[in-house]
């Protein structure tokens, strides 16, 4: 046992123990003397460094003692203001060493976005104001293709408010992910501002910032030239100083620092126009009483990176990097890197698997306590495709399955073997996880498709499948040695069934030749036979159910799909629709209202107590349970996910339907499912509000 770090006066301590962090509390009980020992292993491995890192502990330390001892306004001439201000320009001294800028400007702002918008401000006003004196000054803004939206969007936000008219131009990257250099070379003449990256937060791609310089240079562009340097700090080697950039913004979060505190470099000589304006802090540069404790804590960090033996070097990084990227391949077959690691930072990976999206992947490594990303933390909210991915042309199927892992310079040897060993274990949980459901339930942009298997999963037939889920279906269907039978969209120009269709190289639509069943009535319809089942041809629907030598009874069919008529009567069947809400409905069932539905983790663990009978059912996919199986209240929970949820809930209808308390990470897809069955006439459904996430 490795004792860490006594973590406070009540005896505990956190220690490590075959790579794993485990938190240990003493405690002494007073009726018997025994002392009882309390372990809680801790299994979160925290690889999305590049959207935000944890706190250096110096740096907690040093904004604590900033709040308590040195807590003076560095403004006022007392000793407590004089002892401020000698913190704040210690750490500014620092700064001007670690980021080799013994000259020009160095401003602490709240981040990386403040200092975007100052230096894109600086830039537009010298642009009017050359202008006003007859001086060449250009009319374009010439911006990579690939940079943060806070880039692009304040130059478009700070160009329409001052009316600048300038012409926003994107800079264009090659395959690589880095600037081509040619195309700069022709707008450069014609930039006004220059607006690159030192490296970029999705793919880790480093900028050949001494070959843009050069094409600068080379055209005598009279443009001003930002560098966003987020990605740099404590990555990459910094000397300002001898550089030709005229503005580069730093963020104290992506390197251990806490969140609302940052730097702004301006060269000397380069145009500068307060964005903040009022109080003369920062001699006038940048008003607003100074965030010491966030100053502080970055100081700290600058501190850790000029004395050095904190951070991992260069090389040692590079080696993390090398052993995690063969573990991915390892852990996943088919696995490909979507930026050149030769020409990325040695704390990035971004990749994809084949036939698995990233929603898929992200909610596979986090059910396994892997905190991974698809890219930027600001875009994820928008369920976009890369932006980033797509100027490097990559396939639309790729940029969709794209996962980013990130690591900052603190990690060690023990931290990358237990993220290597949970990798192998998520490869291995996706590996184990085939689908076994006879109905499985596909959502895109409001639409469901619908796949269904015979018993054995051997054979299928896709009905409106997804034109987006078209790769991942024939992925998974070959990854099964999986025939399928037919493909067809029950409403003209879906376009999901001519997809699918033409990645495995069939023709869509109903087949010919198919078999024929007779209902009750005796009618006799097109049939296509699915192990014991068939799936019917009655008009525009089409219903599946089981015949009992070649009668299809009416209760016999169990899922219509399509346009079933009115007063068609199919018994306990459920409707299964392509387009609207809900997706699956009931005949004859009265829907129920959804609210009273969220059980907190205490009542969710009451109810459970209280009905023993109850089911408590993880709606995860298969793969995310595989990797860590859920429980609330110690009791286990039954694996039945949401895209399979059709094909379960007819079986929970028959008879007496049993109560049911849903869970999944979040506790969107729970909530979902208890409104699902709450809409087809079922009242015993709840979840867990908040999820897993939360519960604990």
């Amino acid at each position: 046992m490795l004792i860490l770090r006594r973590k406070a006066e009540n005896l505990g301590y956190l220690y490590r123990h075959d790579s794993v962090t485990y938190s240990l509390t003493i405690t002494r009980s007073a009726a018997t003397n025994y002392l009882f020992v309390i372990i809680l292993m801790s299994t979160e491995l925290y690889l999305d460094a590049n959207a935000t890192s944890p706190v250096l502990p110096a740096a907690i330390d040093a904004a604590v003692a900033a709040m308590q001892a040195c807590f003076g306004n560095p403004s006022s001439s007392h000793a407590s203001g004089l002892r401020a201000k000698a913190l704040l320009d210690a750490t500014r001294g620092q700064a001007r060493r670690v980021l080799g800028a013994a000259s020009g400007r160095v401003l602490f702002t709240s981040g990386a976005t403040e200092g975007i918008q100052t230096a894109v401000l600086s830039a537009l006003c010298a642009v009017a104001e050359r202008r006003r004196r007859g001086e060449p000054c250009g009319d374009l803004l010439v911006v990579g293709a690939t940079e943060h939206k806070a880039v692009p969007e304040s130059l478009a936000h700070w160009n329409r408010l001052l009316g600048a008219g300038l012409e926003l131009r994107m800079l264009p990257v090659d395959a690589d992910g880095r600037h081509r250099l040619e195309v700069l070379r022709e707008l450069a003449p014609r930039a006004a501002f220059v607006c690159t990256m030192a490296a970029n937060n999705e793919t880790g791609v480093v900028s050949d910032l001494d070959g843009i310089a050069r094409v600068l240079a080379e055209t005598s562009s009279p443009a001003l030239w930002m560098v966003d340097c987020v990605q740099a700090l404590g990555k990459l080697p910094l000397a300002l100083d001898r550089t030709r950039i005229d503005y580069a913004p730093f963020s104290g979060h992506k390197l251990y620092a806490p969140k609302g505190v940052g730097l702004l470099y301006v060269r000397e000589g380069a145009p500068y126009t307060p964005l903040m304006y009022g109080g003369g802090q920062e001699a006038g540069q940048r008003s607003g009483t100074e965030n010491m404790a966030g100053i502080a804590a970055l100081g700290a960090v600058l501190g850790a990176l000029e004395q050095g033996g904190t951070f991992r070097n260069h090389a040692q990084l590079l080696a993390y990097r090398d052993r995690l990227a063969a573990t991915l391949l390892d852990a996943f077959p088919g696995l490909v890197f979507n930026a050149p690691l030769e020409h990325a930072l040695p704390t990035t990976l971004n990749f994809s698997v084949p036939g698995i999206s990233s929603k898929e992947l992200l909610d596979l490594f986090d059910a396994a306590g892997v905190r991974v990303s698809a890219g930027s933390a600001c875009s994820a909210a928008k369920a976009a495709p890369s932006y980033v991915l797509d100027a490097m042309g990559v396939p639309v199927a790729r940029s969709a399955s794209a996962v980013r892992l990130s690591f900052g310079p603190l990690v060690d040897d023990a931290f990358i073997d237990a993220a290597c060993a949970q990798l192998l274990h998520c490869g291995r949980a996706l590996a184990a996880a085939q689908p076994a459901a006879a109905l499985q339930q596909l959502e895109s942009h409001g639409a469901s498709g619908w796949l269904l298997f015979d018993t054995d999963g051997r054979h299928c037939i896709a009905i409106d499948p997804p034109a987006a889920h078209a790769p991942r279906i024939a992925a998974d269907l070959r990854a099964r040695g999986a025939r399928l039978l037919a493909c067809f969209d029950t409403s003209h120009g879906a376009g999901g069934a001519d997809a699918l269709c033409e990645l495995l190289d069939m023709t869509p639509g109903w087949p010919g030749g198919a078999q024929q069943v007779l209902l009750a009535d005796g009618s006799a319809l097109d049939a296509i036979a699915l192990g014991q089942d068939v799936l019917a041809k009655a008009g525009d629907a089409f219903l599946l159910g089981r015949p009992d030598q070649g009668v299809l009874a009416a209760d016999a069919v169990r899922f219509a799909f399509g346009a079933l008529a009115p007063q068609a009567s199919f018994g306990a069947t459920l409707c299964c629709h392509r387009i609207g809400e809900p997706a699956l409905s009931r005949p004859g069932a009265a829907s129920l209202p959804d609210d009273g539905i969220d059980l907190d983790a205490a009542a969710a663990e009451a109810f459970l107590r209280a009905h023993p009978d109850a089911l408590l059912v993880d709606v995860r996919e298969l793969a995310e349970h595989a990797a860590a199986a859920a429980q609330v209240g110690g009791r286990a929970a039954h694996n039945v996910p949401l895209s399979q949820l059709a094909g379960q809930a007819a079986q929970w209808l028959r008879g007496a339907p049993p109560a049911l308390v849903f869970v999944c990470r979040s506790g969107n897809r729970s909530a979902r499912a208890a409104r699902t069955l709450r809409r087809l006439g079922h009242a015993q459904a709840w979840h867990l509000a908040g999820g897993l996430a939360l519960a604990g």
